[in-house]
């Protein structure tokens, strides 16, 4: 009698429906797509639709047979924009609680009842962390659950601290005078952690919405916890003190930290591949791509460029434009800038682009830019960002220091990380100043270039060997896929 045949494991994956959580998921499952277990995407119906307005993402999962997308509504109107003010993802995940969770059932239940025949049950479902409604969907069709964390362990540590930071009143913050004082319970960030430095949901004065958060925290933080094992887009070499937190904490759970993974999809893929399966617009843009920046880069001098893009969700007054604008106009520096559509409160992106016309002479401004290949251009020598997680990893991979100016979320914990303890950037939150921003400028591209470029050279090198073969993410995301296959020959609920 032949043996019989293993099972091809089945996996969903479902990611919080925006860029910064798509782009890295989408990479994930490209990943294991290519150790051969069959993959469904769960994406939000509005963000499909941009990414097939976008990019040609089908063309780029074509070649995988195992490979398919399924849609959820958001629960948002189609007219919402889906950024703007700091209090919009708690509607967005409200939207998905309520009208995604049905129909995720129906996925989990019809995938499992499709795979009868095949004796292919679903394997497990990978879900972003902060969708606790999917781990019960999960629950209920007893299918095992990892979650991801799609921001930095530095930022998640800080959030697993933040019930008893609560229970201590270190949070709410008393007044703003505090703002500079060390924070004193976060093990292994006490000598350089401050309140400012904390995610920028703590920055409540109120106690109801005190209550509030400590809520959610307590009930996420229990759901990793849960979970069968989580996932993090990290590398034991530059986040290893607090992934030991972490695991220590998570005893019960598996940490796979298998980042950057965009660069451990390209090295997977090999230089062939990716030629062949990824072409330009393949990518996971939620916006149009405008290429015309990369002649202009073209054009300039090697690292004499700063490069400006503050994401997918920042969003700015006018006054703060002008700031920025003046303070890299005053710098003498070549730049480039993306402004999104929707970044500028008030105002449409052909209106900005209209004030700042002015720009032609150093600067060039797009609606949105295709941001890794723009980091490893020859020209781009510094990047201002809003430091969320995607682009301080991007900006680690291409090698080019950082000047933050964080948004919101744990974008204020990485600046930190990346100005104090990784020494690869400047941290200029909490300030939009023309002077200073011209200053700072300055120091990134100049009196202080040296110095980060050393640093950063150094973490660039040690992220490359992380996902090379025999690097800890590789070794890593072997591990994690043995495990998910473990799940399917054992039929494990």
């Amino acid at each position: 009698m032949e043996p019989q045949s293993s099972p091809t494991p089945h996996v969903l994956i479902f990611p919080l429906p925006v860029q910064g959580h798509v782009t890295p998921m989408l990479n994930l499952a490209e990943l294991l797509c290519l150790s051969n277990l069959k993959v469904t995407f769960i994406n939000s119906t509005h963000n499909h639709q941009r990414l097939t307005r976008y990019t040609n993402i089908e063309s780029r999962f074509s070649g995988y047979p195992g490979f398919g997308f399924k849609t959820v509504p958001d629960g948002l109107p189609d007219d919402h924009p889906r950024a703007g003010d700091k209090s919009w993802l708690s509607e967005l995940i409200q939207g998905l609680a309520s009208s995604a969770k049905p129909v995720l059932s129906e996925i989990v239940v019809g995938a499992e009842a499709e795979a009868e025949a095949e004796a292919e049950k679903v394997t497990c479902l990978i879900t972003d962390g902060w969708l606790s409604f999917a781990n019960d969907v999960a629950n209920e069709a007893e299918v095992p659950v990892i979650a991801v964390r799609c921001f930095s362990a530095c930022c998640l540590w800080a959030f697993l601290c933040m019930p008893n930071l609560i229970h201590l009143g270190e949070i709410p913050f008393k007044d703003n005078e505090e703002m500079d004082e060390l924070v004193k319970n976060v093990p292994g960030m006490d000598s350089f952690l401050r309140y400012r430095d904390l995610p920028s949901y703590c920055r409540t004065k109120d106690i109801p919405t005190c209550r509030q958060l400590q809520h959610l925290f307590t009930g996420e933080m229990q759901q990793i916890q849960k979970a069968h094992s989580f996932i993090l887009n990290t590398f034991d070499d530059l986040e290893g003190p607090i992934l030991s937190h972490i695991r220590q904490h998570c005893s019960s759970s598996r940490v796979y930290s298998i980042g950057p993974l965009h660069a451990h999809l390209k090295y997977r893929l090999g230089p062939n591949e990716i030629t062949i399966s990824k072409p330009n617009n393949s990518s996971s843009n939620l916006w149009e791509v405008d290429r015309s920046c990369i002649s202009w880069l073209d054009q300039k001098p090697d690292k004499s460029v700063v490069y400006v893009s503050f994401g997918s969700i920042t969003i700015l007054t006018k006054e703060q434009l002008m700031e920025f604008w003046a303070g890299l106009v005053h710098s003498k520096k070549y730049f480039l800038w993306v402004i999104r559509p929707d970044l500028i409160i008030g105002s449409t992106s052909s209106e900005s682009l209209k004030l700042l016309e002015g720009t032609k002479e150093r600067g060039c401004m797009v609606g949105w830019a295709p941001q890794e290949e723009v980091l490893a251009h020859r020209a781009v020598g510094g990047f201002l960002t809003h430091s969320g997680w995607n682009s301080t990893l991007e900006s680690i991979v291409a090698g080019v220091p950082m000047l933050c100016w964080p948004y919101f979320a744990d974008q204020q914990v990485n600046s930190r990380y990346v100005s104090e303890v990784w020494r690869i950037g400047l941290d200029m939150k909490d300030t939009c100043d023309r002077t200073i921003v011209m200053n700072m400028i300055n120091d990134l591209m100049d009196k202080k270039k040296d110095e980060l470029e050393r640093s950063m050279r150094k973490i660039s090198d040690l992220a490359n060997k992380s996902v090379s073969q025999g690097g800890s993410s590789y070794s890593n995301l072997d591990h994690l896929i043995e495990e998910i296959k473990a799940m399917s020959n054992k039929g494990e609920r």
